[in-house]
């Protein structure tokens, strides 16, 4: 395994403690937003930040088959990825939704064999993926021993359809010709994506049942950290990421996300962590170990 570097290993726990707690943030959220619409304000705001920086840096505008790229990875990664993980929750249990979610590693790693370096699974990569998903499950069953049989055989679908769109917008970001500036590449995918996810918002209707009034001091709170450390901190060290460190590698992020959440909710909310709940975390560690033995960095 390669020596690390210090920004490698702070850009790792930006994406593995920031989005695990993007978790309870968006639970709080929907206290007050509409879940379209706070997708797509979280993101936009973002996106708008982000090319403000740009803009203040007098960073150059991209080419324009570079700022179709970006576009098109915002949609895949954040309309189709996130948006059809927050309508499927609807309608399929949360813990299948973990579930199939944490089958990102095994899609990035079967696309990048398909379609990116054409670097062939290692032994290691497979028994961590499968050690991964089993930590996974373990940790969305304990919880729940109902509502397993009846769910959306569509809203499965369309999860499965997330997670291979997120996975294949994490490998067009990697060997695609994107924007020399990140903040233009960060900010074009963000805003292209909020900007889809509030037209699926009119399209359900969202705003029809929103009240700005109503909302919350902590879903504010909750928008806030989504938008500052959700998307401009994790969201960016996830793509720079993307880059710089092997793809298997950087998906163990959908393992231990869940870990995260379940000790957040335990530290701040006082849930029950349960014996189940550490050895699915020590498995995940396990499997993390396995699908970063013998991974060389990509040469800059």
């Amino acid at each position: 395994m390669h020596k690390l570097s210090l920004r490698v290993i702070l850009a790792f726990l930006a994406v593995y403690v920031f989005w695990g707690g993007t978790y309870v943030a968006i639970k709080l959220g929907l206290e007050s937003f509409p879940p379209m619409l706070l997708a797509g304000t979280r993101h936009l705001t973002a996106g708008i930040i982000m090319l403000s920086i740009a803009l203040v840096r007098k960073d150059v505008f991209p080419k324009r088959s570079e700022f179709m790229m970006s576009a098109l990875i915002g949609l895949m990664m954040l309309l189709i990825g996130n948006g059809l993980v927050t309508l499927t929750e609807e309608t399929v249990p949360s813990s299948i939704v973990s579930l199939l979610i944490g089958a990102v590693p095994l899609w990035i790693i079967l696309l990048n064999w398909g379609f990116g370096d054409k670097k062939r699974p290692t032994l290691f990569h497979m028994i961590g993926v499968i050690l991964g998903m089993i930590g996974i499950a373990l940790l969305v069953f304990q919880s729940q021993q109902d509502g397993l049989t009846q769910f959306d055989p569509l809203g499965i679908f369309l999860i499965l359809c997330a997670a291979i769109s997120w996975a294949g917008g994490s490998l067009l970001s990697r060997y695609a010709s994107l924007p020399k500036s990140p903040y233009m590449n960060l900010s074009i995918q963000m805003i292209t994506g909020g900007l889809a996810l509030y037209i699926s918002a009119s399209v359900r209707n969202e705003w029809l049942r929103f009240d700005i009034l109503e909302v919350s001091t902590q879903a504010w709170w909750s928008l806030g950290y989504l938008i500052l450390f959700g998307s401009i901190v994790a969201y960016s060290a996830y793509i720079w990421l993307l880059k710089h460190v092997d793809p298997a590698w950087v998906s163990t992020y959908a393992f231990v996300n869940p870990v995260v959440a379940v000790f957040l909710g335990w530290l701040l909310a006082k849930e029950n962590l349960s014996l189940n709940a550490l050895f699915a975390a020590a498995l995940i560690v396990i499997s993390i170990i396995f699908m970063t033995l013998n991974i060389k960095r990509r040469q800059d």
